[in-house]
């Protein structure tokens, strides 16, 4: 599901409540009901029924050919995440933004992590979601270290994108796999699959769609740490990265606790939290502390608002405050109530 672009967190709300009442009055009729889970908890990949895609035979002829296949089909048919898009006003505030919103995805991670199942056992993290996106191509994926240079801005993120591999071209209704071409080559005609033909602008769209880091840069910021989870927790993103960054206060705040963060420290982060959550070690403390802080910021960023929006940060501020994320509370019943069975999540956690 892709949203419009909506006034506020009210209407994040009201826009999600009548998807979800068209898409259960489509499930009922079908047999079907939707859990919101970062990660498929019960069947194996080989189980899974996929929705026969040409661009998704071109991406499996890529992670076949480059080795990632195992790892690569999971993150493509047994993930499920939530996100959020947000404007910038110029590039100096798409500077401060993506840099606040890099450094602060781990933080996504933990407070939002739904996925710590797989073919009906525990994995041993918190988000397997995630986890899946570590071992994926790492020409297109993860950290974007370059961003917090000096010199950082629209031209060199272009560069960056220019310089990742191309996967596939859209022509004539189908999607032509051109793995491995240049996006430069393609610029002056020089696409061997296509030649003397020019790149256009939706071919420069879809290239930067097939790039996928924390956050990726379009003509918004799209923010991509997140599992998936029940309506509380997806009505909670927007507030979170609408407090934190559409106001000056709290956005200033966010930049002055990541201006001295390092990119090994950014990194281990992303790698961490998948598994630890919240109780990743991080400088004198817990990510936990930092996360309390964030959330903070946010309740701050929304309350000047003025728009009363600051009610959607509740279950964050129960998860930063206590450590206790949904994946921790499924891997308790899990335990104590479930008789060591995941079917009871899709009660739990429907839609």
């Amino acid at each position: 599901m892709w949203g419009a672009p909506l006034e506020d967190v009210h209407a994040c709300q009201r826009e999600l409540e009548q998807h979800l009442e068209q898409v259960n009055i489509v499930g009922k009729e079908l047999g079907l009901g939707f859990a919101g889970i970062g990660y498929e908890p019960k069947w194996p990949l080989s189980a899974r029924p996929s929705m026969p895609k040409a661009r998704y035979d071109v991406l499996e002829g890529f992670l076949s050919e480059t080795g990632q296949s195992n790892s690569g089909f999971d993150t493509m048919y047994q993930t499920c995440t939530q996100q959020v898009n947000l404007d910038y006003e110029s590039e100096q505030d798409m500077i401060n933004k993506l840099r606040v919103g890099l450094s602060f995805q781990p933080l996504a991670t933990a407070l939002f992590a739904t996925s710590p199942f797989s073919e009906g056992k525990p994995t041993g993290n918190l988000s397997h979601r995630s986890l899946t996106w570590t071992r994926f191509d790492d020409k297109r994926t993860g950290e974007l270290p370059f961003v917090f240079d000096d010199d950082f801005g629209f031209e060199k993120y272009a560069e960056y994108a220019l310089n990742v591999p191309m996967l596939m071209v859209y022509r004539n209704g189908n999607w032509k796999d051109v793995t491995g071409a240049s996006f430069k080559d393609f610029m002056v005609g020089k696409l061997e699959e296509f030649p003397g033909q020019l790149a256009t602008k939706n071919d420069w769209m879809n290239h930067l769609g097939n790039i996928y880091p924390e956050v990726r840069l379009k003509k918004y910021l799209e923010m991509r740490g997140a599992d998936c989870g029940p309506a509380p927790f997806l009505n909670a993103l927007p507030a979170l990265w609408v407090g934190l960054l559409y106001d000056d206060q709290s956005l200033k705040a966010c930049l002055d606790i990541i201006q001295d963060w390092t990119n090994d420290e950014r990194d281990m982060l992303r790698t961490k939290a998948p598994k630890h959550g919240l109780q990743v070690p991080f400088r004198n403390g817990l990510l936990q502390h930092v996360a309390q802080d964030v959330v903070k910021l946010a309740k701050e960023g929304l309350s000047r608002r003025g728009r009363n929006e600051d009610q959607f940060l509740a279950p964050l501020e129960e998860v930063a405050a206590t450590g206790v994320t949904l994946a921790h509370r499924m891997l308790d019943l899990y335990e104590n109530k479930w008789d060591r069975k995941v079917d009871p999540i899709f009660h739990e956690l429907r839609l």
